[in-house]
């Protein structure tokens, strides 16, 4: 569902980026007000994880793909404002470095998958958690959660595909999230098999509000780290050489209305590792990989390091929420 340049209008770049700007700098002071030392490492995890599980597209329906967003899987296990700076760093590195979503669409990509899909699908999370009010409340909470942050995303794309005269509201908005519904199953089946794992795993990460309890006994988070770090790894040496080649919902609804011409031929932004590919490796495999490492260590790192100078700047250590105090 990333938007590529050309498909929005001057009006609507400036309006869905102001959006972003007044999402993202929302999100980064309730941060700088109350983050807890112990999602900082999540965050980086978090980060990496998305990065490379966008990487992996599996099939739906007639010759279409879909990924994981992973928008409800993050506010899940970390709280929204969280998730929004986790996917607006992961957003940000594929638009510069990876030609994954247009740079000047950046604005719409960040509020579309990075914003309204984090706080509606968070929204429906916690509207169906409140009413079931069992682990398994919450189970089916994140699924229905995160099969709504899609459809949300893709509602919010067509009105702006629509608002910059790229197709007629009749025309995509039937189109768009008619084969975003069935993406959305994919995204839910996902979420609820992570979610359940890490449950069962460590279950006190989702045993307090917005990123749960501290791990008892040793350091906290280290294993969690270790272990989240080496299934980052096995998802791209073992699961992303199979990913799925047919065209996402965005781009196989652009080629049967007929817009995807409109997408720039030349970049505004020359990205180096262009469709997640090394320069100078010959085996697009291996190329495919060395761009998924490089860009989930990136990712990690921006935002182990962000979450890390906002908890300085909060002074909330052992006050925030989850942390028990």
């Amino acid at each position: 569902m990333h938007i590529p340049d050309g498909f929005l209008d001057a009006k609507t770049l400036v309006a869905a980026s102001a959006l972003s700007v007044v999402g993202l700098g929302r999100a980064l002071w309730v941060l700088r007000t109350r983050m807890s030392s112990r999602k900082v490492p999540l965050m980086g995890l978090a980060a990496a994880f998305l990065f490379v599980a966008q990487m992996i597209n599996f099939p739906v329906v007639g010759g279409t793909s879909g990924h994981l967003l992973g928008a409800v899987l993050a506010a899940v296990l970390l709280g929204p404002s969280e998730a929004i700076l986790v996917m607006s760093v992961v957003l940000i590195a594929q638009a510069f470095l990876f030609a994954d979503g247009g740079v000047l669409a950046l604005g719409a990509n960040v509020f579309n998958m990075g914003i309204a899909a984090v706080l509606g699908g968070y929204f429906f999370y916690r509207l169906v958690a409140a009413a079931v009010r069992t682990d398994y409340g919450k189970l089916v909470g994140a699924a229905f959660g995160a099969w709504a942050s899609t459809v949300l995303a893709s509602i919010c794309c067509t009105g702006e595909l629509a608002w910059s005269g790229t197709v007629a509201w009749s025309v995509g908005f039937p189109a768009m999230t008619g084969i975003h519904m069935l993406i959305g199953v994919g995204e839910a089946m996902i979420t609820a098999l992570v979610l359940t794992a890490v449950y069962r795993a460590r279950p006190y990460l989702m045993s307090a509000k917005d990123g749960g309890a501290a791990e008892p006994g040793a350091r906290p988070f280290a294993g969690v780290l270790i272990y989240g770090g080496l299934i980052t790894l096995g998802l791209v040496l073992f699961v992303l050489p199979f990913a799925s080649k047919w065209p996402d919902g965005l781009e196989k609804v652009a080629a049967a209305v007929g817009f995807d011409a409109k997408a720039v031929s030349a970049p505004l932004v020359s990205s180096p590792l262009a469709e997640y590919r090394v320069p100078g490796i010959g085996s697009l495999s291996a190329a495919t990989a060395l761009a998924g490492i490089g860009g989930a260590v990136l990712v990690f790192t921006v935002s182990f390091v962000l979450a890390k100078a906002l908890h300085r700047k909060s002074g909330a250590e052992g006050r925030g929420p989850g942390s028990g105090t």
